[in-house]
């Protein structure tokens, strides 16, 4: 991956629903190169698919918890197991496997304290092999980028 090829990327991070013509303008190649270069990035899987950033609370989602779970057990059998009901459950966004005293740290998306309260009764709770379960509440954003940064 060379830095023309970083610019399509940054370009379409940021403004996804290009057209070819426009991206191609955006990173000063003509059409043709431009998609060629953007078809080998889909193919090889650096760009792994297109989505819509849409605004959580006009979802209906206003509120973010962001929980730390830690797991009695570290066997192969259990992680797999709580790795593949995580990935079944549609309220966490996000899970990622950390160092440190916690495990995982999972981004939820629920619509009130209540909905949270439902989803650890009856989500996380049924996820069998868990030790400890923490979590914080986001009150407000102060970044959010959907750019990577530059590599320099």
């Amino acid at each position: 991956m060379d830095e023309k090829d970083r610019q399509i990327i940054a370009a379409l991070q940021a403004h996804g629903r290009l057209t070819n013509q426009e991206l191609s303008q955006k990173v000063s190649l003509s059409p043709s190169p431009c998609l060629r270069r953007l078809r080998i990035l889909e193919d090889s899987g650096v760009i792994r698919g297109y989505a819509a950033i849409v605004d959580e609370t006009a979802y209906g989602l206003p509120i973010t918890a962001f929980v730390r779970v830690r797991l009695e057990r570290h066997g192969e059998a259990q992680v797999a197991e709580f790795e593949r009901k995580v990935r079944d459950i549609d309220a966490i966004l996000d899970c990622y496997m950390m160092t440190g005293d916690d495990d995982y740290l999972l981004r939820v998306l629920v619509s009130s304290l209540q909905d949270y309260e439902i989803f650890v009764r009856q989500k996380l709770h049924q996820i069998g092999g868990i030790a400890a379960i923490e979590t914080s509440f986001a009150y407000g954003t102060v970044k959010r980028r959907t750019v990577f940064p530059r590599i320099d």
